[in-house]
């Protein structure tokens, strides 16, 4: 009915309106609406937010369920460009059960038992460009999302949304999950998921699936306790990712190798206040708790980010990642030429690999990077996970020929082999070229996870003065020094940080430490902020590590003649 109007008005403007009067006009988008009190398909047009009242057709209503925006074949009504809007609510995607109300989710006549897993959202259509995206939208979703609607995914269907082929289109303001505990293909039956006969029960396998899709936003989601993955994405271009919660899915958070595909990305790829944990572990329904932790070693993964080989501009600001059964961050496959990483103000802790593996030009600063590879250690929670994965060394830094890598005004600790390690990536021939700067660091050494008669090692390179250094103004403590040694301004003494237990650790500086005043000044790759945007210097200097001092807080002075 809305594709009639549009072409009814189109054939007004050239008839009435001289072609050369007509301005460069946007797609002419429609605005349709979703709300647990609407009506179906043939009740109600789905473009006005309104309840169906209880009689008629062809309403001005809004429509009970996303499904109504899909015809009869399971095909988009709804056009590129177009929006829409989804009123708070819970709505299951997938197919009908014979005991279920056929009103749970309506409209999927075209689904079939026998592949239940296909009944669910096609790829969402294009918008005609970045300016004008289609968008899935939560109501609320221009006011911080205070209550989202909820999406939840039944009988195995593959992801709840799909952005394959997808161009300029934004989801915001969303929760997506199942509402089940089971993970694909477990070491535990208990745990596994059904898959061999129909009904399947009410689990998913990821929560949104993109490949080939570029001009994408996507902001404030909620994608959590998927069987598989929470996303899988590859050959994506031009991302936003802002304010989105990737949590206690199955085997991996953000799953960016298509298996057996080419999965290259590349563009800008750009993620602010991304929260990535629990990754690796089921998680229980309606508690949403974390259960039956595994890894590789019991067949399972466990990352919380990883790809396949890839490019792109890769920008990580303000993020979190902990808790993860395998690696929090892991760009270990950042490999191709274009490939490059900027991670500013990111905190990552308690994974159970390395915190953060990054390969080919990097920046990385203002962070805390807190290497408690042995976290999940008699958890109840634990069911199989591989602590210190890798040596569990909290960063691996990898070369590719000719690069540079700077990790600056960070803290770092951690009981793996080593707090960091600088290696020439296994694809690529260092000449000796790549440059390696550390600066303005805290490094803190522990005991060894996995070899409690040894400590962390505070630098290890895969080859001994062969790289070029610039390492200088970092404080070293509780670590093996090495061969590579402490430069003529390091500090070897203990930094007095406000906890500096492993599994509470609170990286601030107290007073006294040697870390205040007494860092490289600004300017260069200084940044002139903190891990929580406190500007530098505060005081007379810059002070070492991720966080500056803010100093003992003035008191009033009719407080101290009050004595108050």
């Amino acid at each position: 009915m809305c594709l009639f109007k549009r072409k009814i008005l189109l054939i007004f403007l050239l008839i009435f309106i001289p072609l050369s009067m007509v301005p460069a006009l946007p797609c002419l988008a429609v605005t349709y609406y979703v709300r647990p009190d609407g009506g179906a398909g043939d009740q109600c047009t789905g473009l006005a937010d309104a309840p169906y009242p209880g009689s008629g057709t062809d309403r001005a209503c809004a429509w009970s369920h996303p499904f109504w925006a899909l015809d009869g074949a399971g095909d988009w009504k709804i056009q590129g460009g177009d929006t829409l809007l989804i009123s708070q609510g819970t709505y299951r995607i997938g197919i009908n059960r014979p005991e279920t109300t056929p009103t749970e989710t309506p409209n999927t006549a075209w689904c079939d038992t026998g592949w239940p897993w296909e009944c669910t959202f096609p790829p969402l259509p294009s918008g005609p460009d970045p300016e004008h995206p289609t968008r899935i939208l939560g109501k609320g979703w221009d006011q911080g999302c205070p209550d989202p609607p909820e999406f939840w995914g039944s009988e195995r269907v593959w992801q709840v949304i799909s952005l394959e082929g997808t161009s300029n289109a934004k989801i915001a303001c969303l929760e997506l999950t199942d509402r089940s505990g089971c993970v694909e293909h477990h070491d535990n039956p208990q745990v596994r998921c059904e898959r061999d006969t129909y009904p399947y029960g009410d689990w998913a396998s990821d929560g949104i699936y993109a490949a080939d899709a570029s001009n994408i936003t996507l902001r404030n989601l909620n994608v959590h306790g998927f069987a598989s993955a929470g996303i899988r994405a590859g050959r994506i271009s031009e991302w936003t990712v802002e304010e989105v919660r990737i949590a206690g899915n199955g085997w991996v958070g953000w799953e960016g190798d298509l298996v057996d595909e080419d999965d290259a990305n590349s563009g800008d790829l750009v993620f602010r206040k991304w929260v990535v944990e629990w990754n690796g572990c089921a998680e229980t329904y309606p508690g949403e708790n974390p259960e039956d932790c595994w890894a590789q070693t019991a067949g399972g993964y466990g990352d919380g980010v990883g790809t396949g080989k890839t490019g792109g501009h890769w920008i990580i600001e303000d993020s979190l990642f902990r808790y993860n059964t395998s690696d929090g961050l892991d760009l270990l496959y950042a490999r191709l030429p274009d490939s490059r990483i900027e991670i500013r103000r990111t905190m990552a802790y308690g994974n159970a690999g390395n915190q953060i593996k990054v390969n080919g030009p990097t920046i990385i600063e203002n962070s805390l990077v807190v290497g408690n590879c042995g976290f999940f250690e008699g958890k109840p929670f634990t069911y199989n996970v591989d602590n210190c994965r890798g040596s569990g060394a909290a960063l691996a830094l990898n070369f590719r020929q000719g690069v540079s890598v700077s990790v600056m005004n960070c803290t770092v600790a951690g009981e793996g082999d080593c707090l960091a390690t600088v290696e020439c990536d296994e694809y690529s021939a260092c000449d000796g070229s790549e440059t390696v700067t550390m600066k303005n660091n805290i490094f803190l050494g522990y005991k060894e996870f996995l070899e409690a008669s040894d400590r962390a090692c505070y630098l290890w390179f895969d080859n001994d003065n062969f790289y070029k250094t610039d390492i200088d103004y970092n404080l070293v403590f509780g670590a093996k020094i090495g061969v590579f040694g402490l430069s003529a301004h390091d500090v070897n003494q203990a930094p007095l940080l406000k906890d500096e237990r492993l599994s509470t650790f609170d990286g601030r500086l107290r007073p006294g430490s040697p870390a205040i005043d007494s860092g490289l000044g600004p300017g260069g790759l200084v940044p002139d902020h903190d891990l929580k945007r406190v500007r530098r210097p505060v005081g007379r200097g810059v002070d070492r590590g991720a966080y500056e001092y803010r100093g003992v807080p003035l008191i009033p002075l009719t407080l101290l003649l009050t004595g108050q």
